[in-house]
């Protein structure tokens, strides 16, 4: 009971700091919606770096106290693409296998709001595959040099560094040999250049790397076991509630929308979303509840990425027909541009729906 009325009164603390804060919801504003300036004040509350140690400036807090601060930051379509992929992923995984000096080097940084990580995952003609990639770094003095190139990556051209997933050794297993590595992208050889949405929005680009200089002390974890480690990272990239709450801006929009007009066929789909909706928040609670226990699971992350992905494509099609039957306002009909923009790229970011079916029937004991 304790820890419920904790949570209540967190969640009633972010929703006053919401409520009082500037900006213009947006869906997939975890990847749209970048204010540096916004993300430092989330940071001043205590709410980056929630679950993390003391010493590294983080609060201590449960994975259950994290979620409860991402759903209402998500809800509210906040702008927090600054520090989501810094807080999300990469400050976990520096937590389990960086090294003192990194765990130092960043993680406060990250705590306050001025360190901002983009992904060199994916690459072209590799598409969700990692075991596919063909960056290469070759051993030099006093640390690696990296030559490649990563594609569709959010927030390059705003970000302060980069997690880079490289090939450092040769093997008949193509899951053997990689190694991660965290890049300043201000290193002389790293060029970024900008991928326009459909819309001509910039968020995504190609980041060239030529023989970039990587220091041995920002090697994350083993050389080598790249592949492991990063399959557990993405359980936190896979696991969370912006998978299904991207769109919840534009869900919130539709429901006012329908609750004017009394469409009933716009109300039972209204009804049949938040059926879902309940079931997909139960199941991030459980993901939260399992991380608490000291446990990632990469099945339990698979699965809700792929229900909210189809979710979400649901709630844009629902929003098509209520806005248009109910007369829907200028920015409810913003947010469903933004949904259709967005939704299509939820069944490939992160890894493929294919890859998730995968995942899910491996960890099953299907082959």
């Amino acid at each position: 009971m304790a820890q419920a009325e904790g949570l209540d009164a967190l969640r009633r603390d972010v929703r006053e700091f919401v409520a009082a804060a500037s900006f213009a919801p947006r869906c997939d504003s975890w990847m749209r919606g970048f204010d540096p300036v916004f993300s430092r004040a989330v940071a001043e509350r205590g709410w980056i770096g929630m679950t993390w140690p003391g010493e590294y400036g983080g609060g201590e807090r449960s994975n259950l106290a994290r979620l409860v601060v991402t759903e209402e930051l998500l809800r509210a379509g906040a702008p927090v693409a600054a520090h989501w992929t810094a807080d999300r992923q990469i400050g976990p995984a520096i937590l389990r296998y960086g090294s003192d000096e990194l765990r130092t080097g960043f993680l406060p940084a990250i705590c306050r709001g001025e360190v901002v990580f983009c992904l060199g995952m994916s690459e072209t003609e590799a598409g969700s595959d990692l075991a596919a990639v063909r960056s290469r770094a070759v051993r030099v003095g006093g640390g690696w040099q990296i030559t490649g190139a990563k594609v569709w990556t959010t927030s390059a051209h705003r970000a302060t560094h980069a997690y880079v997933l490289a090939r450092t050794g040769a093997s008949e297993s193509r899951h053997d040999g990689l190694t991660e590595f965290l890049l300043d992208m201000a290193t002389p050889g790293v060029t970024v250049r900008p991928i326009l949405d459909l819309v001509g929005e910039h968020h995504f680009n190609e980041v060239l790397l030529d023989e970039v200089f990587v220091p041995d002390g920002r090697v994350l974890g083993t050389v080598g076991a790249g592949w492991k480690q990063v399959t557990e990272q993405l359980a936190f990239e896979r696991g969370g509630v912006e998978r299904f709450l991207s769109t919840y801006p534009l869900l919130a929009a539709a429901v006012r929308c329908a609750r004017r007009r009394q469409d009933r066929a716009a109300v039972e789909r209204v009804g049949a979303l938040a059926a879902r909706l309940a079931a997909l928040r139960r199941l991030g609670y459980g993901i939260a509840v399992a991380l608490d226990a000291g446990e990632a699971s990469a099945r339990l992350a698979a699965e809700l990425k792929l229900l909210g992905t189809v979710f979400e494509k649901d709630v844009v099609e629902a929003a098509r027909y209520i806005l248009d039957v109910c007369d829907g306002d200028p920015q409810a009909r913003a947010l469903l541009a933004d949904g259709i923009v967005s939704v299509p790229g939820g069944s490939i970011r992160g890894g493929s729906s294919e890859v998730m079916r995968t995942v899910i029937s491996r960890a099953e004991g299907g082959r």
